[in-house]
């Protein structure tokens, strides 16, 4: 009840009561109703002028009198009274009792009847309204309604065809379990239950809602729980609700109060553990059996049956983490390092080694961890020591595990350095790579897994551990090789060679004699005609592949079988068409590299035409010469060029796609594109007519935009140089000379670029009119 401004009361918080007032049998006398509520007065007072009221409707009423400074008045009379003592009205109440007795027991019978005959929807729904009514109203009504037997009909308006009955059919379920745990049996009886969970996966929300808020009123009871939890899929469903990221709020904090009710029975847990949700698993086992303290102290025989349990829970994050909580570390890492008297079998140690291997790959943050009182960790020198040393002395399916420790370690960069500090100091990198030729898959996979970690830093002693030794390099180039799809241990193998030193000639010798070259190059044509498709590793793999295939370009210097092998192949036609293959950001930018390489031997390549000499006549009388026109000509390195045979970039159509790749978002891949590009512009090519190939690939803007960006030094410092030569052309010097944004980033390279920046910044200034010619600010030196 609330007083508006002019001293009127809000009876809308008695609507529910005015719904069912208006089904009283007898009628409602006017004394019954308080003048203020216009409600069945339940406390009926009088004053001393004679009016009664409800009891909390006056005393309001004087409140809110004295909260205004006013003196006490009747609300009827509006008359000042000199007390505002109440005097219960003892007879009125008992009358009105009575009357609500008798009207709620006729209204009782009539609702029985609407619930089980065919009434209407209306007559059902107002049945159920007063079910609610009454057990809201006083605790006391609840077993009426179970002695009346209406449970078993509401329980029956579940299976209505009236969405709306069904809903308020487990929405009055509710209201009649709530704290009585009577009515929660009564509710229980049948298959009422199976019912109810069969709505958990009803298409409407409303009714979800109102089955998950019911299940979670009867989970209160313990005794219901295990027979909720035993309906087939009830728990499978209800962790999905629990979990879903669609379901409203309401169903989902229910779903999970609904579960941990359902936590106090055992089958429940292990099912919850079956279907994904380990807490409550992991709690129980570690309160009820505790598994760390028989880790630490039981016997052999208990200790096994606890690294029995822990193998089963240990590789799921939530379990990892309560196992390290727990203090699991310590006792793992004694059981697999001990040796002696009081060592475990082989058989145990290859179970600890699983448990450790299963916490490491399923917690993060394990490295931080101190598992003994000398505060090392996982990661600390002498464990890592401690875990090569038994990798090389224990058999395969510990080694095995254990790879997998350190395989879980080297996954952080947080702790790679560690791991990779740990095995340069043991000096174990050739026996890691031994385990790349073992027969057992697992154990080689992990092998392969862990050298592709540390390989970005420690490439220069694997690229010499692989070359002093035999059979290891073999061994990854068959994995490689493999055709069975595209594997993880494919993917990792590839990216091994890939981190490796690129310009180590001996390394990429030693891949040419073990025929590793053909290979990748048919996989790659196999991945390009769509041949390999659908594996989540094909990125990777792909782009492990092209960095490989890019090393033969690093070392074409001097060696002419390098370059009738970058002929045979055609690799400059193939790494300009994977310079299209957009959102594969490594390998444009490995392509753009070796184009870079294969573009810097066109010069030496290109085939220059022989001129016949002239003859005799020709030398005595000279207008008798003509000088004879060779046509087919590249314009930029004068000479007849092919993209197969002298790699040239305007005969491979590479010039094109390499200004496309000048606005990619990755500076890596720009740097890539650009230094490419400015090998037609190098020192022994006709750099005027290579100006004029950029400006008909639309090159220069790109170029002029890169200059002006300075997103990196490095762009900076290669765009200065492009932008020194495309000045050297005059028509394009004085149409940038406008261009007061050029101008200004060359102002800013010639003012904080290094040395050689500055020095071609200054003669890029004076192309445009920009610096004055006092040159001697740098002494001459070649572009």
């Amino acid at each position: 009840m609330a007083e508006d401004r002019e001293g009127n009361y809000d009876s809308s918080s008695h609507s529910n009561e005015n719904n069912h007032e208006q089904l009283h049998v007898e009628p409602i006398y006017e004394a019954f109703l308080c003048p203020l509520t216009k409600q069945i007065m339940r406390d009926p007072v009088t004053l001393e002028n004679g009016q009664t009221f409800e009891r909390e409707a006056i005393e309001k009423w004087f409140k809110e009198c004295r909260d205004s400074g006013r003196k006490p008045i009747c609300p009827l009379t509006l008359k000042e009274l000199n007390s505002t003592d109440l005097n219960p009205s003892i007879a009125l109440r008992n009358t009105i009792e009575e009357w609500t007795q008798r009207n709620e027991a006729a209204q009782l019978d009539s609702a029985c009847r609407s619930l089980t005959s065919g009434s209407s929807e209306s007559d059902v729904l107002q049945a159920l309204n007063f079910v609610e009514y009454i057990c809201q109203k006083s605790r006391s009504s609840k077993h009426v309604v179970r002695n009346a037997d209406l449970i078993p009909m509401i329980s029956g308006m579940m299976k209505s065809s009236s969405r709306r009955v069904r809903c308020k059919a487990l929405e009055t379920l509710r209201i009649v379990a709530a704290e009585d745990n009577d009515n929660k049996e009564a509710i229980a009886v049948g298959d009422t239950i199976r019912t109810i969970v069969k709505f958990l996966s009803h298409e409407h929300s409303q009714e979800r809602e109102e089955a998950v808020s019911l299940l979670y009123e009867l989970s209160k009871f313990e005794s219901l729980c295990e027979k909720i939890g035993g309906v087939n899929g009830a728990i499978l469903i209800l962790v999905g609700m629990a979990s879903s990221k669609s379901e409203n709020i309401l169903t989902v904090e229910r779903a999970e109060k609904t579960l941990e009710n359902l936590e106090k029975c055992e089958k429940n847990v292990r099912q919850m553990a079956e279907n994904g949700r380990l807490q409550p698993l992991l709690t129980l086992l570690l309160e009820g059996s505790a598994l760390v303290d028989i880790m630490r102290s039981g016997s052999k025989q208990a200790r096994e049956a606890a690294l029995k349990a822990l193998n089963q829970i240990s590789s799921y994050e939530t379990s990892a983490k309560i196992l390290i909580q727990a203090g699991i570390l310590p006792p793992l890492m004694k059981d697999l390092f001990t040796v002696g008297a009081n060592q475990l079998p082989m058989r145990l140690k290859e179970v600890s080694a699983t448990v450790l291997a299963n916490i490491v790959s399923s917690s993060a943050g394990i490295e931080c961890i101190q598992h003994d009182h000398d505060l090392q960790t996982l990661v600390s020198e002498d464990i890592v020591h401690n875990l090569l040393h038994l990798i090389s002395n224990t058999g395969p399916a510990i080694e095995s595990k254990l790879l997998q420790v350190l395989v879980g370690l080297t996954s952080s960069s947080t702790t790679v350095l560690n791991i990779v500090a740990a095995i340069k100091s043991s000096g174990a990198t050739i026996s890691l790579i031994q385990f790349v030729e073992a027969p057992q898959r697992d154990l080689r996979m992990a092998s392969i897994k862990l050298l592709h970690h540390i390989s970005p830093y420690m490439g220069q002693e694997l690229a010499e551990a692989l070359c002093g030794t035999a059979g290891q390099l073999s061994s990854l180039i068959k994995v490689i090789a493999e055709n069975n799809g595209i594997s993880e241990e494919q993917a990792a193998a590839i990216g091994i060679l890939a981190d490796l030193p690129e310009r180590d000639s001996g390394l990429t010798r030693r891949l040419l004699d073990e025929g590793g070259f053909d290979i990748i190059i048919s996989k790659v044509f196999r991945i390009r005609q769509g041949e390999t498709r659908g594996s989540r590793f094909v990125t990777p793999f792909l782009e492990g592949l092209v960095r490989v295939l890019s090393r033969l370009t690093y070392i074409l210097e001097g060696e002419p079988d390098i370059v009738s092998l970058a002929r045979e192949h055609n690799l400059a036609a193939l790494f300009t068409d994977l310079l299209q293959m957009n959102g594969l950001e490594g390998v444009q930018m490995v392509s753009a590299m070796a184009l870079e390489n294969l573009s810097k031997q066109s010069k030496h390549l290109t085939r220059i035409p022989v001129v016949p000499e002239q003859g005799f006549c020709c030398s005595i009388f000279p207008c008798l010469s003509k000088q004879p026109v060779v046509t087919g000509l590249c314009r930029v390195h004068r000479g007849i060029c092919s993209v197969k045979e002298s790699f040239c970039l305007l005969e491979g159509k590479a010039v094109e796609k390499l200004v496309a790749c000048l606005d990619h978002t990755n500076e890596q891949v720009v740097e890539a594109a650009l230094a490419a590009l400015c090998t037609l512009m190098d020192d022994g090519v006709d750099i005027e007519q290579s100006v004029m190939v950029l400006c008909d690939a639309d090159g220069i803007k790109p170029i002029l935009e890169i200059l002006r960006e300075n997103r990196t030094e490095i762009l900076r410092q290669r765009a200065v140089w492009a932008v020194e030569r495309i000045l050297r052309t005059e028509d394009i010097a004085y149409e940038i000379s406008g261009d007061q944004n050029v101008g200004t980033a060359l102002v800013e390279a010639f003012r904080h670029g290094d040395y050689r920046t500055r020095q071609i910044a200054e003669r890029a200034l004076k192309h445009v009119d920009k610096l004055p010619n006092f040159s001697g600010i740098f002494p001459k030196m070649g572009g």
